[in-house]
């Protein structure tokens, strides 16, 4: 796969309220190693230049959600940006790439999960109704 196919140029989306996301989350982004950001004030977005095996939109949407930032949850952009996670996903998996792990929280709150979760042969059937006969 050509390097051209790698380098992706997207937009992302802010909704209305609250006012004054774009130049936040521009100074947010461009911390990221290897992501070119430009602040598209006009159309509340920013353009953001990654390369696919560094990020992914996912990842820059999510991290943008994690800081607190509102995306535009129109009908629209949630489809489109549905098929663009699934095509960078799909290009990912193509080329080989190793899967990226979870971010932390999200690995936490499954290790949590499992912690609380009765394991193996676990009963909590009196022994005097499992021997009822």
């Amino acid at each position: 796969m050509a390097d051209a196919d790698l380098k992706k140029n997207r937009e992302i989306l802010f909704s209305k309220f609250p006012p004054g996301q774009v130049p936040e989350a521009a100074d947010d982004l461009q911390h990221l190693d290897e992501v070119e950001v430009q602040a598209r004030f006009e159309k509340r977005s920013l353009g953001v230049s990654y390369d696919l095996q560094q990020h992914t939109l996912r990842e820059l949407d999510e991290h943008l959600v994690d800081k607190g930032f509102h995306l535009d949850n129109t009908l629209f952009t949630k489809l489109t940006r549905a098929l663009i996670y699934y095509v960078e996903e799909t290009q990912l998996h193509n080329i080989g790439a190793p899967e990226k792990r979870l971010k932390r929280s999200a690995q936490e709150a499954y290790v949590n999960a499992w912690e609380h979760h009765p394991h193996g042969d676990h009963d909590d059937t009196p022994p005097e109704w499992r021997e009822y006969k």
